[in-house]
């Protein structure tokens, strides 16, 4: 995992919603959203019960500087949305390479936000990356049908760590190759 000087991080234009850096006045509404076990679940690294702080700690690093991953609110305000949907982030890996993960409030599933945002910030492709990984928990096929629908390939099983499950759960693994 790289961290790279990365001051600003632009904001991205999509039909329904932008995609834009976080900021402080963010955290309720993300905490309200990832207090939520269901969204919880669905990631490797939050936390089940939301620990207090926890939000404001991971805003306070996504707007570092010097950073190994950038994320983005995916904030729907000027279009009659919710002011945050969801988040996306892409982190830096070795090689001109990058992970993607995001999250839908569930509020919103099933609405095709979580597609329209990985394809807009795939075509966006912020860190220039010439390869982008993806990977889903099994039980979570939704998530796997917006990396499809977004043009990844599938590469293999494995399996990771859940924080919210205290478990190793097993994934499917994807990869898009970008061209620029």
């Amino acid at each position: 995992m790289r961290h790279e000087e990365i001051i600003v991080q632009d904001t991205i234009e999509a039909a329904r919603f932008v995609l834009r850096p976080c900021r402080k006045s963010d955290a309720g509404l993300i905490a309200l959203y990832a207090s939520d076990d269901r969204v919880a679940r669905g990631t490797r690294a939050m936390p089940h019960p939301l620990p207090p702080g926890s939000v404001e700690a991971m805003i306070d690093r996504a707007t570092q500087p010097k950073r190994s991953e950038d994320v983005w609110v995916i904030d729907g305000s000027a279009y009659g949305h919710a002011e945050a949907l969801g988040l996306i982030t892409l982190e830096h890996m070795d090689r001109a390479q990058s992970e993607i993960f995001y999250w839908i409030a569930p509020a919103f599933w099933n609405t095709g936000f979580a597609t329209e945002a990985v394809r807009t910030l795939i075509a966006a492709n912020p860190h220039k990356s010439d390869r982008i990984f993806a990977e889903v928990f099994q039980d979570n096929p939704g998530s796997a049908r917006v990396l499809t629908n977004c043009g990844f390939d599938y590469l293999g099983d494995a399996e990771a760590f859940s924080v919210s499950r205290n478990a190793t759960v097993p994934t499917w693994t994807y990869t898009l190759k970008q061209s620029h």
